[in-house]
């Protein structure tokens, strides 16, 4: 491990000389990157209350449609962008899939922020359904298991994951300085990790919550308004102790120092039954309360601000898949809703994550270990709970180093690989992501979260009357960019076709549930 500038003592890693020399001469190796993003949305009425209707038939199927589907809740929409080489076409898609949304959904709008619209009871959450069959009961099951884990509130919360991965031709040009293309995605995560509390700075835009949010919750918030909480400094409240943590997972060490290594540490926690879990039972009166007892009941369940991933055949666990044919791409969960934008992310956004993803790919990548796993959670929590804070400090290897040189240093390692993608894709998209995230470093009243708390203190409105300006806002701009006559053939034929698949799925089922779950649960040999 090189510290790109030892005398900061900010022990930013460098990048590997071998494989800037390789990528120099061959630039056209950052081409075809894939991107991808899945945004989660709940729906809420007029009056900023979230929805108690079913998932919207004219939206087709939850369960089998490819780009509109729920996540905990049947009010909490998740919008796909599938894999796209560009982010622009990325970004396009999603903006399609947002407009036919907003033109199905009668009088409801969108809720433009992380942390949620007015809750009233955790029991009047609705559980997201998709259907009488097997996978579809399994699913419903699950987040009944996570609403009884961890409570519903908690399952509310909503964030944008980015799917991204490099070419095929970029693991062939870099040949035998990766052993192979997993080997390579593990060291991206594992310098993700040590560096996302960037990420969580830069675009946490989630500072402030509704007090009903946190009415029955012990939290440390304090009181913007009559109904308003907030941290002064705060970034990204959905990434602290408010929004998805686990005091179960907290012993939970998963390593990522190789497949191997992080299918070990999954597996014990899919394995191994948790006390709190066996207590609340699986199978009680007939009707489940979760999955299973174990730590996690299925590998979605860990919490983690990145994920190795590799797309899944129909019934196969993702353990098995990335055991089977290893690591294709990585998705990043720490990304906050940016409620300036209407589909919650922009390409400036997305040419940032491009470059940061691939400066943690070709920087050297030391193995982790408990001790820093606890120390970049601390970090996490630090900037979470007081990111804008002048002089924060952090701390690495080295001792402490104040998060704006960390952050320099990071940047200036990143406008390298910037001008390289520049120089595939034409213009200065790249860097000029790059600058306009050192100015978010130089001015901390320019990042997301400083602008919300400005709205709402200049406007003199609590957090849930900015939330729903935005809503407003962001309905009125797809009313004023209707989709196509064929764009709208083409998605209400889309949604058709799901719920005919939907069917043809239940209409198939031969076991009993009891069955499938047995078969469903089974992990993949050692």
């Amino acid at each position: 491990m090189n510290p790109s500038n030892s005398s900061t003592g900010s022990s930013t890693t460098s990048i590997s000389k071998a494989r800037l020399a390789i990528l120099a001469k061959q630039p056209e190796a950052l081409a075809n990157l894939g991107h991808g993003i899945e945004k989660e949305s709940l729906r809420v009425t007029a009056d900023g209350a979230l929805s108690n209707k079913p998932h919207p038939t004219p939206l087709g199927s939850a369960l089998t449609h490819p780009t509109i589907t729920t996540d905990f809740s049947e009010s909490q929409l998740e919008l796909i962008a599938g894999v796209h080489s560009t982010p622009d076409a990325c970004i396009q898609q999603l903006e399609d899939v947002h407009g036919f949304v907003h033109a199905n959904i009668d009088d409801e709008v969108l809720w433009p922020s992380s942390m949620p619209c007015i809750l009233g009871e955790a029991d009047d959450i609705p559980i997201g359904q998709y259907g009488t069959s097997n996978i579809a009961k399994a699913k419903s099951v699950y987040r009944q298991g996570l609403a009884n884990r961890y409570g519903s509130l908690m399952q509310t919360i909503s964030g944008i994951h980015y799917n991204f991965s490099m070419s095929d031709a970029f693991w062939t040009a870099m040949g035998p300085l990766y052993p192979n293309r997993t080997s390579g995605y593990f060291d991206l995560i594992r310098n993700f990790r040590r560096h996302s509390w960037l990420l969580i700075y830069l675009f946490g835009a989630s500072p402030a919550v509704c007090k009903s949010f946190a009415k029955n919750i012990e939290h440390d918030l304090e009181t913007l308004d009559e109904g308003s909480l907030y941290r002064p400094h705060g970034t990204s409240l959905r990434m602290g102790r408010l929004g998805y943590q686990s005091d179960a997972q907290s012993d939970l060490h998963v390593s990522y120092n190789n497949l191997p290594a992080y299918a070990q540490s999954m597996r014990r926690a899919l394995s191994e039954s948790y006390p709190a879990y066996e207590k609340l039972g699986v199978k009680v009166d007939g009707e489940y309360r979760q999955l299973n007892t174990t730590l996690i009941q299925i590998e979605n369940e860990f919490y983690g601000t990145i994920r190795p991933k590799q797309p899944i055949n129909p019934g196969e666990r993702p353990l098995t898949a990335l055991l089977d044919r290893g690591v294709q791409y990585v998705e990043v969960r720490c990304m906050d809703l940016n409620p300036f934008l209407p589909v919650g992310i922009d390409v400036e956004t997305c040419r940032f994550l491009d470059t940061f993803l691939i400066y943690c790919l070709l920087a050297d990548s030391p193995e982790d270990s408990e001790l820093e796993s606890a120390r970049m959670l601390s970090n996490q929590l630090a900037v979470v709970a007081q990111g804008r804070k002048p002089g924060l400090m952090l701390a690495n290897e080295e001792g402490d180093v104040s998060l704006k040189q960390w952050g320099d240093s990071l940047l200036e390692q990143c406008n390298g690989i910037a001008q390289l993608l520049d120089q595939v894709h034409g213009g200065s998209g790249y860097t000029s992501a790059v600058a306009a995230q050192a100015q978010k470093l130089a001015a901390p009243e320019q990042t997301p979260s400083a602008k919300v708390l400005a709205q709402i203190t200049e406007q003199k409105i609590p957090f849930f009357r900015f939330a729903m300006n935005q809503a407003i806002a962001h309905q009125e701009h797809f009313a004023q960019r209707p989709l196509t006559r064929q764009q709208i053939t083409e998605m209400v034929a889309q949604s058709k076709e799901s719920l005919a698949k939907q069917k043809q799925i239940e209409a198939a089922d031969t076991m009993s549930f009891d069955d499938f779950l047995t078969s469903y649960l089974a992990l993949p040999e050692a």
